[in-house]
């Protein structure tokens, strides 16, 4: 339903808000719609998702280096909305046709909207490097930490039937980008071999295996201070993690990845964590795009140019104080649907809207390993070491969507703190095919022994 100025009225039928993205933005934004007021004023809600499920991406790399399962992260969007009233559609959007408040599915589908807020978050950006798409693993949802796990594991299984003849490349791991994804997972795969391959393959040479991460930039974690970013750069080196910094990736097949030095590097892991662009959904707008793809919004979000469409996290290109634009990070998206959905009930129900949009930042955190965290917090505190691990700890467990995905988490933690363990150390469904296509689009394969 189009109206002529960009207010919201209320027919008969009641008014049809459709957030499309079931991430942190779209879970939060669905979630504070669903206020009685707000119902009792007319407005129904619609969360649209290709995924039946909301996913902690934070954890992924837990999961894909065994040591949380995918349940543990994953918690139905049906189960967490229905006593909100909010209606939950599974599909692919593949396109807005905003002049007639219209989106339409992979399938065919299609479902009307009255009012429309893009949360569809981001994929993985390989910046037209070859070989990238067709063999590197990425890590943006539970299917692809599961085959990742699937493959890593194998990995060692393959090394372990033949310790002495295994071709070459088969025990080295690399990670391309040093943010807090690739720092995290190039730690976590450190602990896995020092704390569980050694006890579950004593067999193996462990100097065969290689772990690599690559930074373009000077150092890692950019968003980080430069001290944060050297203890971290620290802490991987003191876990035999071998950090390159400078170094990309110019090119990579199935066997080996070519680096910008032209060094050649034999592998049959390659996870890729160097960057992320916007939904290619933003472009079905037509709007110009701003840098990484994303929507251009005004001071209350909403889309320029497009009346009735508002974007939020990674979709969105909202200024920062320094000149560039907001991080596509988790805390962004939370307190920008929080600020949409008060702005279209303060429509429905003819309150006061809510001031412009401004970002509140509360600080960064990443964690290299056990007890080895760096956290900048606000006000300037600084912490490393076993305090940030803490305190990153507590901060997860409070995000997480659930109480039995909190407490299944913890007791995960603590069993693996406890007896030096990763429990969750299955490699599932060898007999698959042998690509899949991913997440982002990418296909490519699932595992190899």
């Amino acid at each position: 339903m189009r109206h002529e100025d960009d207010r919201l009225t209320t027919p008969a039928c009641g008014v049809h808000v459709v957030v499309v993205g079931g991430g942190f933005g779209g879970l939060r934004t669905a979630r504070a719609l669903s206020t009685r007021r707000a119902r009792r004023a007319g407005l129904r809600v619609t969360l649209v998702d290709r995924h039946n499920h909301h996913t902690f991406q934070p954890l992924l790399y837990q999961v894909a280096t065994a040591g949380l399962q995918p349940q543990d992260i994953g918690i139905s969007l049906r189960a967490t909305l229905r006593r909100r009233g909010v209606a939950v559609r599974v599909g692919e959007v593949v396109a807005v046709d905003a002049a007639v408040g219209r989106l339409r599915f992979a399938d065919g589908g299609t479902l009307d909207y009255d009012r429309l807020v893009l949360a569809a978050g981001a994929i993985a950006e390989d910046f037209g490097v070859p070989g990238v798409a067709a063999h590197a693993y990425g890590l943006k949802s539970l299917a692809d930490a599961t085959t990742l796990r699937n493959a890593v594991l194998s990995r060692f299984e393959a090394a372990s039937a033949a310790p002495g003849g295994t071709e070459d490349g088969v025990l080295t791991f690399v990670v391309a980008g040093g943010g807090p994804t690739g720092v995290e997972l190039a730690g976590a795969l450190a602990e896995l071999v020092d704390l569980v391959v050694r006890r579950d393959h004593p067999e193996l040479d462990l100097a065969r295996v290689r772990i690599l991460l690559l930074e373009p930039r000077d150092r890692l974690l950019g968003a980080f201070t430069e001290r944060s970013s050297a203890h971290a750069l620290e802490q991987l080196q003191r876990r035999g993690v071998e950090v390159r910094l400078g170094i990309g990736v110019a090119r990579a097949a199935a066997d080996e990845v070519v680096l910008t030095d032209g060094e050649v590097v034999p592998t049959r892991t390659l996870v890729w964590a160097a960057g992320v662009a916007a939904s290619p959904l933003a472009a079905s707008l037509g709007v110009p795009l701003a840098a990484g793809r994303r929507l251009p919004v005004d001071e209350h979000l909403r889309v320029r140019g497009v009346r009735g469409v508002f974007a939020i996290g990674d979709l969105a290109a909202f200024p920062a104080a320094d000149g560039g634009l907001l991080p596509q990070v988790a805390p962004v998206a939370m307190q920008q649907g929080s600020v949409v959905a008060a702005t279209l009930v303060a429509e429905v129900t003819g309150q006061t809207a809510p001031p412009p949009f401004a970002y509140r930042d509360k600080g960064s955190m990443a964690t290299v390993g056990r007890a080895a965290a760096v956290a900048e917090l606000p006000g300037g505190l600084r912490l490393r070491g076993l305090a940030a691990w803490v305190a990153w700890l507590g901060l997860h467990l409070l995000m997480l969507v659930g109480f039995k995905n909190r407490f299944g988490v913890l007791v995960s933690w603590i069993w693996n703190y406890a007896t030096v363990d990763h429990a969750a150390r299955l490699i599932l469904d060898q007999r698959e095919a042998a690509t899949v296509e991913t997440s982002n689009g990418w296909v490519r394969r699932t595992w190899a022994a």
